[in-house]
C-alpha cells in the first residue's frame, strides 16, 4: 500500500519537520487480533516526534485519517498503529483488480529462466525423493511463468556410468531374455529388480572373499562382479557396439517406465539432456582454466582449484588419468545449457545433501568469467520422511513413486467413500476423482513446506477433508462450483457500497493473491502459494457458513456474493494449478 507509505513520509514532514524515506516507514499486516489491516511501527518516530509510541501513532494516524479518504479510522496498540481502510478502497479493488480476467498472471517481463528438475538415475525406479523433487521442480516453473518469466523446464538423466552397468550385467547373467512385457513390470521396476540382484551376489562376493582372508575394501575391489561391471564401462566408453546396444534397450525400458509415473504425477518437460550426451564436455572448460591459471596440475597430471580463499578446499576436477569427475561434466553441461537458451537465470532444483557440490560448480564458474553465472541458484531442499510402518517399499529400502502413487489413490477412495462424496458418479468418474483427490492430497502435503526443510509425509493424514490439506481445498472449490451452478447468471458487478467483515476479509484475502505469486516467484517456494490458498479456503468457509448467498437480503447482494464465490473459485483454482493440482467440479 503505497498510498500508506508516501503519507506516513508526508505526516512525519509536517507534524515533525523531519525528512524520511519509504525505507523508514515499517508497514505491516494486522495481527488478526486487532481491528485493522494495515500496521504502522512507530517506535522508529519517537526519536523525531519525542513523544511516547502512542502519542506519536495518534498524531500519525489522526493525519492520516484527516488526510486520505480511503483510512476509515485508526487505533493504537502501544508502539503500533492499526490502519481501518474504508470499504470503498476494497471494494475498488476488488472490481477493478481482482475481477479482471488475467488476475493472477503477470505480464512477460522478458527474462528467461531455466528449472532443471528430477535428474533420475536410469538404474532404478523414481522414488519418493524424486516426487518432492519433481513436483517442487515443476511448481516453481509454473509459478514463475505466472510471475512473467518465459520458462524452459529441463532433465538431465544420469543414463551412463557404473550404476547402469551394474543393471547390465545382472540381467545379462541372470535375466534369461526377461522383458517388460514377457515379466508384466515396467521397464523401470525390471531394471532396478535387476539392480538389486547384481546389489546382493556382489554381497555374497564379497562375503567368500573376506572368508578366503581378505580385507573389506580388497574384497569389495576384488569381487568378479564388480570387476566385469568396469570392463563393461570401459566396452560402453569405448563404444562396443554389443554393449551399446543393451545399454539403449534396457535405458529405453526405463524411458518407457518414467514416462508412465512422470504422466501420473502431472509433470513434464521442455528438453532432455542426457549424460552420456555431455559428460565429456567439461574437459574443453578445464584446459580453458589451465590456461588462465584458474586451475593447477599437480605432479601426477590430476587437476585441480584452489577454493582455500572462499572458505572451501582443494577440489579435483580432472583425474590424473585425464578421466572426468562429477563437477567436470556438470561445468560443460552448464555452458551447454546456456550455449542453448541463453536464460538470465538457472535454477537446479536437487537435494541438500548436494550444498556443497553446487557451491563449488557456481565459484568456478564466476572464477572463469562467465558472466551468467551469477544466475545460477541451487534450491535445495530437505530429505521426505515416512511414518514407520506406514508404507512398504518393494526392496525395503525407499518408498517407489508408483507404489506411492496406487497408495494415495487407494486411501483418496477409502476417506471418500466414507465420508458419502460420491453418490450419483459413474465409475469412472469415481475413479478418476480418487486420483484428483490422491494427488492433490499428495502434492500439497509436500508443497506446503518450505522446500528447505525436512518433512514427515502421512498418507492418511494429508487426504483429511478438514485439515490443512489439498482435499479441504479441493472440496472447497467443489463447494463453491455447486452453490453457483444454482444461482445461474450471476450478471454485471454488483454495486455495494458496504462490506460485512466476513466479506472484507474474503475481498482482502484475494486482492493478496498477485503479490503472493511475485513473492513465491521471489523466492522459489511453491508453500507460499499452497499456504495462501489454504488461508483463502478458510476465508470462504467463513463467510459461506455466515452469510446467505441464495437467500441474501437484496438481489444486489445476492450477485455481489455471487461473483465473490466465483472470483474465490477462481483464484483456488489458478492458485492450485500453479502446484500442479487439479481441483473438481463436484465431490
Amino acid at each position: 500500500m503505497d498510498f500508506i507509505i508516501d503519507a506516513t513520509i508526508k505526516a512525519v514532514e509536517q507534524l515533525y519537520q523531519t525528512n524520511i524515506t519509504a525505507q523508514d516507514v515499517n508497514l505491516q499486516q494486522t495481527r488478526k487480533e486487532f481491528e485493522g489491516q494495515v500496521t504502522i511501527v512507530t517506535f522508529p518516530f519517537t526519536k523525531f516526534s519525542r513523544k511516547s509510541p502512542e502519542q506519536t501513532g495518534q498524531d500519525i494516524g489522526a493525519y492520516l485519517q484527516a488526510n486520505l479518504p480511503e483510512v476509515a479510522g485508526f487505533n493504537i496498540v502501544k508502539g503500533f498503529l492499526n490502519i481501518s481502510i474504508a470499504d470503498v478502497y476494497w471494494l475498488a479493488i476488488y472490481n477493478n483488480v481482482v475481477c479482471r480476467e488475467e488476475y493472477g498472471v503477470a505480464a512477460r517481463n522478458g527474462k528467461k529462466v531455466m528449472v532443471e528438475y528430477s535428474s533420475p538415475n536410469t538404474n532404478k525406479p523414481l522414488h519418493l525423493g524424486h516426487v518432492r523433487n519433481n513436483l517442487l521442480g515443476y511448481s516453481v516453473a509454473a509459478i514463475l511463468h505466472a510471475a512473467g518469466y518465459e520458462v524452459i523446464k529441463t532433465n538431465l538423466v544420469n543414463d551412463r556410468g557404473i550404476h547402469i552397468c551394474k543393471s547390465m550385467l545382472a540381467w545379462q547373467m541372470f535375466g534369461d531374455g526377461e522383458t517388460p512385457q514377457s515379466s508384466g513390470l515396467k521397464g523401470d521396476h525390471l531394471v532396478g529388480k535387476y539392480y538389486v540382484i547384481f546389489d546382493k551376489e556382489y554381497k555374497k562376493q564379497i562375503d567368500q572373499l573376506k572368508i578366503n582372508g581378505k580385507t573389506e575394501e580388497e574384497a569389495k575391489k576384488e569381487a568378479p562382479l564388480m570387476l566385469q561391471a568396469q570392463q563393461m564401462l570401459q566396452k560402453w566408453e569405448g563404444g562396443d557396439e554389443d554393449v551399446i546396444g543393451l545399454w539403449k534397450t534396457m535405458n529405453g525400458w526405463v524411458y518407457e517406465g518414467f514416462a508412465t509415473t512422470y504422466k501420473k504425477l502431472g509433470v513434464d518437460f521442455d528438453k532432455y539432456y542426457y549424460e552420456s550426451n555431455t559428460y565429456l564436455l567439461g574437459k574443453d572448460i578445464i584446459e580453458e582454466g589451465l590456461t588462465r591459471g584458474v586451475f593447477f596440475k599437480k605432479e601426477d597430471g590430476s587437476v585441480w582449484i584452489d577454493l582455500t580463499e572462499e572458505g572451501l578446499d582443494q577440489k579435483l576436477v580432472l583425474r590424473a588419468d585425464g578421466t572426468s569427475v562429477y563437477i567436470t561434466q556438470d561445468l560443460g553441461t552448464a555452458q551447454l545449457k546456456y550455449n542453448d537458451f541463453g536464460m538470465d537465470e538457472s535454477i537446479y532444483v536437487v537435494g541438500n545433501e548436494q550444498d556443497y557440490h553446487f557451491k563449488v560448480l557456481f565459484l568456478i564458474l564466476q572464477k572463469l568469467g562467465k558472466t551468467w553465472a551469477k544466475g545460477l541458484f541451487h534450491l535445495s531442499y530437505g530429505m521426505v520422511d515416512l511414518p514407520s510402518g506406514k508404507m512398504k517399499s518393494r526392496e525395503g529400502t525407499v518408498v517407489d513413486a508408483d507404489d506411492l502413487i496406487a497408495e494415495m489413490e487407494a486411501t483418496a477412495k477409502e476417506q471418500t467413500e466414507a465420508l458419502g462424496k460420491t453418490e450419483g458418479l459413474s465409475d469412472a468418474d469415481k475413479q478418476h476423482l480418487y486420483y484428483i483427490i490422491g494427488m492433490g492430497a499428495l502434492k500439497y502435503f509436500l508443497l506446503k513446506v518450505d522446500p528447505r526443510k525436512r518433512l514427515l509425509f502421512d498418507p492418511n493424514e494429508s487426504v483429511d477433508f478438514q485439515g490443512h490439506t489439498g482435499p479441504f481445498i479441493q472440496y472447497t472449490h467443489a463447494r463453491i462450483k455447486s452453490v453457483l451452478s444454482r444461482v445461474g447468471d450471476i450478471g454485471s458487478t454488483a454495486s455495494i457500497k458496504t462490506l460485512d467483515p466476513v466479506e472484507r476479509d474474503l475481498v482482502i484475502t484475494l486482492s493478496q493473491y498477485q503479490e503472493t505469486v511475485t513473492q513465491a516467484a521471489k523466492d522459489f517456494n511453491p508453500a507460499a502459494i499452497a499456504n495462501y490458498i489454504y488461508e483463502l479456503a478458510k476465508a470462504y468457509n467463513k463467510f459461506y457458513h455466515e452469510k446467505s448467498i441464495l437467500q441474501a437480503e437484496t438481489e444486489e447482494l445476492k450477485r455481489f456474493r455471487s461473483q465473490l464465490s466465483a472470483s474465490t473459485a477462481n483464484v483456488i483454482a489458478q492458485g492450485m494449478r500453479l502446484l500442479g493440482i487439479e481441483v473438481p467440479e463436484r465431490m
